[in-house]
């Protein structure tokens, strides 16, 4: 069989090596892909991203299943695209994929539909935006209504930094927010208090399917500080998802989720990504959602996943989720993100990377925004590689990773030295 992915990011990297191993799998195509899926003789990089033409090369090629890694095709309706000629293809549609492309959407479903989710007000109003926070005060939180790739929310400590946000987002757009139809808009939102976790399950329009829990770290800097990023690292399991949290979250968010598309007319297949706050008492809110797979998520999933990935994406596209078990590696996977000088607002592209080492079944450098040039791989954008490892513990993973590291160079390359700080602790 012939598989398809969408994409050529890291989330992408890992998806098409998992998806390489299954058995009845002949080749994997990944759609542009990057310098990392071109090294892999298994994987064949597909220069294509308008998306009829890509559908046109999937229906002469004969590809038995797409996957949809990124949010931007989701919100363009790829699935629709290709569902209207007949090829299978696993994600939401462009209708469902609203829950992601649209803050102010997702936050209006989840009141509609009794999901826990944080107090909002939705602005397109700058001058209402500024009163609102003046009334609320700070810590608030400041989100883009439409897409920022990982990158339109703003946790405001103070007013000021709120008030610059509200300007970021509505006036100049600095950080290239994909605007939804009537213009830009913002959802500000209260300060939820506890600790984040990622929850992704399989979705076939009924039934869901969790996968391994996981836990990313979105500030820049050590010790949780510094500007919010598409995530700059993560591991799996997540302590911090107890069973009796996991029950809570399916039972209040993640199957209300699925029944309200349902009656709303719009059924949800594909990933879908739950961002949890989790306070003291283990009771979960919903921060946001996701219509794909997490990026880092992502790495450290697929390295702890024994199933093949193809066979399970096979019987979410056939509704046939609630027969599927996963089978997963006992040990902890964890992924440290290399980014690139000046990310997030301005990275650098161009910087030749050194030292990449080979692939090993525990040790994996996913590849992110890597392009070759001349024969050496360079840094094509912000997040550059994500560098993952399996072990029995989150502090040797921590240990191997780091190493791994340490023979890694690329000029402005900077990463975080403390993921998995929160599992390490507890």
């Amino acid at each position: 069989m012939k598989v398809l992915v969408i994409g050529g990011g890291g989330r992408e990297h890992a998806l098409a090596w998992k998806l390489a191993g299954g058995q009845r799998v002949e080749r994997v195509y990944v759609a542009p892909g990057n310098a990392g899926t071109a090294r892999d003789a298994r994987l064949r990089n597909v220069p294509i991203t308008d998306l009829a033409e890509l559908r046109r090369w999937a229906q002469q090629e004969g590809i038995a299943l797409t996957v949809v890694g990124p949010e931007q095709p989701l919100a363009a309706g790829v699935v629709d695209e290709f569902r209207a000629h007949g090829l299978r293809i696993f994600g939401p549609t462009r209708a469902a994929a609203q829950l992601e492309s649209s803050k102010a959407f997702s936050k209006a479903f989840m009141q509609r539909h009794g999901i826990p989710t944080a107090a909002y007000e939705t602005f397109s109003d700058a001058a209402a935006a500024h009163a609102y926070v003046d009334a609320q005060g700070a810590p608030i939180v400041v989100k883009a209504d439409g897409l920022a790739a990982g990158k339109g929310v703003v946790v405001a400590m103070t007013p000021a930094e709120a008030h610059e946000a509200i300007d970021f987002m509505l006036l100049d757009n600095r950080l290239g927010v994909s605007h939804n139809e009537g213009g830009a808009r913002v959802v500000i939102e209260e300060f939820l208090q506890g600790e984040e976790a990622s929850f992704i399950v399989l979705c076939d329009g009924r039934n869901a399917l969790a996968l391994a829990t996981s836990q990313d770290h979105k500030r820049l800097l050590d010790g949780d500080l510094g500007p919010n990023t598409g995530g700059m690292g993560a591991y799996s399991p997540a302590p911090v998802v107890t069973a009796d949290v996991h029950a809570r979250v399916m039972r209040e968010i993640i199957l209300p989720t699925l029944r309200g598309m349902e009656q709303d007319g719009m059924p949800y297949t594909g990933f879908l990504y739950a961002g949890l706050m989790i306070d003291a008492a283990g009771r979960p809110k919903t921060l946001e959602f996701n219509c794909r797979m997490g990026d880092p998520e992502t790495q450290p999933i697929m390295m702890r996943l024994k199933s093949d990935l193809y066979e399970v994406l096979l019987a979410a596209t056939e509704g046939r989720l609630d027969q599927v078990e996963l089978e997963w590696d006992r040990r902890t996977a964890l992924g440290v993100v290399l980014a690139a000088a000046g990310y997030p607002l301005t990275p650098r592209k161009g910087d030749p990377i050194f030292g990449l080492p080979k692939d090993e079944p525990d040790v994996m450098v996913f590849h992110a925004a890597t392009a070759e040039k001349d024969g050496q791989i360079v840094t094509a954008g912000g997040r550059v590689l994500c560098v993952t490892a399996l072990a029995d513990s989150v502090k040797q993973a921590q240990t191997r990773v780091y190493d791994v590291i340490r023979g890694i160079h690329f000029d402005g390359m900077q990463y975080r030295h403390d993921i998995g700080h929160r599992a390490v602790k507890s």
